[in-house]
């Protein structure tokens, strides 16, 4: 029996088939989408996993180009040299479509893009290995920067995924088999009614039929 009360209808049921055929349809491209979604999502963990490490190896370097600064550089002139920033860093935000998600985008851009200036302490009283460690700390800020897009990316496409998977097993185990439910059931009402249509015009048949005979039977006994 359908779980939807339906009229048993010739016109309900060619509803209910359109409906069938619809339903059907964004199965498919749902599931075509949702297996697009989860290969685009592959592409961009295994992103994202490099740049990570890339990031981390970038920062450990870094970090031991400082400690090799301080060794050589008198400590009160290393904090001097480093409290002050020359360069400026402007961020601008935008998006891409994957999918049907919108990724976030980040474009940087440098007051001194040639590294003209950027330096904020006066070279006369320090040595080359600060002037790698700051070079090599900046190196970092572009994977930092692609490692922030592709987490979120990642976090997005997840949900997105989900999203997608709950209206796949929505229509695969819910929708589409209580449609198919329901046309059976306006098939079997019809049937029915159609079989009972016919066994009372075979009654009214033989109805007329014995009534006919009985009425030619008396006419020939009148004679």
């Amino acid at each position: 029996m359908a779980k939807k009360q339906v009229n048993p209808t010739r016109m309900e049921l060619t509803a209910q088939k359109r409906k069938l055929i619809t339903a059907v349809r964004g199965h498919k491209l749902l599931k075509d989408k949702r297996d697009e979604l989860m290969r685009q999502f592959l592409i961009l963990v295994r992103e994202n996993m490099s740049l990570r490490l890339e990031m981390e190896r970038g920062l450990a370097g870094a970090a031991a180009n400082f400690i090799l600064a301080r060794a050589v550089i008198p400590s009160p002139v290393l904090d001097t040299g480093l409290l002050l920033a020359n360069q400026e860093v402007g961020l601008e935000a935008g998006q891409k479509n994957i999918m049907g998600v919108l990724t976030p985008v980040f474009q940087f851009n440098l007051r001194n893009p040639d590294g003209a200036g950027s330096y904020s302490y006066g070279l006369s009283f320090t040595t080359g290995d600060l002037d790698i460690a700051v070079k090599s700390l900046a190196d970092v800020l572009p994977v930092m920067l692609r490692l922030a897009e592709a987490e979120k990316g990642c976090q997005l496409m997840a949900a997105e995924i989900e999203k997608t998977r709950r209206r796949v097993n929505a229509l695969e185990y819910t929708v589409i088999p209580e449609m198919r439910e329901t046309i059976k059931y306006i098939t079997m009402k019809l049937d029915e009614n159609e079989r009972s249509n016919q066994i009372r015009l075979m009654k009214v048949k033989d109805m007329m039929l014995e009534q006919a005979h009985h009425y030619e039977e008396k006419a020939w006994r009148e004679r």
